[in-house]
């Protein structure tokens, strides 16, 4: 027999999307400890802790796109319950999974609204007098 040969990484997992109460995030900074710090899609920075069951079979790395989910108690907290592969990743990405709102973004402004062009108001009808 021999070794199975794998062509292409997608082969080995499914793709896991997020159900209710799950959020998909970006990892920016591995903490130690367990601890990551991931960007969250909806806007939130929450400290992550990478599953007892993930710890050992699992490398998780910056940049890394995962499924978090948050606590009940603390929104700030969270656990990271899968890793996304490379190309998992980027059909998340090319498929609008991992856009965020412009105004959440870390570090970017809110759109500048142009100036409301300033009109006078409708005439309000009186009632004639009898």
């Amino acid at each position: 027999m021999g070794k199975r040969k794998v062509l292409n990484e997608a082969h080995l997992k499914e793709l896991v999307l997020p159900q209710a109460g799950e959020i998909l995030g970006r990892v920016v900074k591995i903490s130690g400890g367990n601890q990551v710090i991931v960007n969250c899609v909806d806007g939130i920075t929450r400290l992550c802790r990478i599953r007892g069951k993930m710890k050992r079979r699992m490398w998780i790395r910056e940049r890394d796109i995962v499924l978090v989910s948050p606590w009940d108690f603390d929104n700030k907290r969270a656990d990271i319950i899968w890793r996304y592969i490379k190309d998992h990743s980027e059909w998340l990405e090319n498929n609008g999974y991992m856009a965020m709102r412009e105004a959440q973004k870390p570090g970017a402004q809110a759109p500048v609204q142009p100036a409301a062009v300033q009109s006078a108001p409708p005439p309000v009808s009186q009632p004639e007098p009898q």
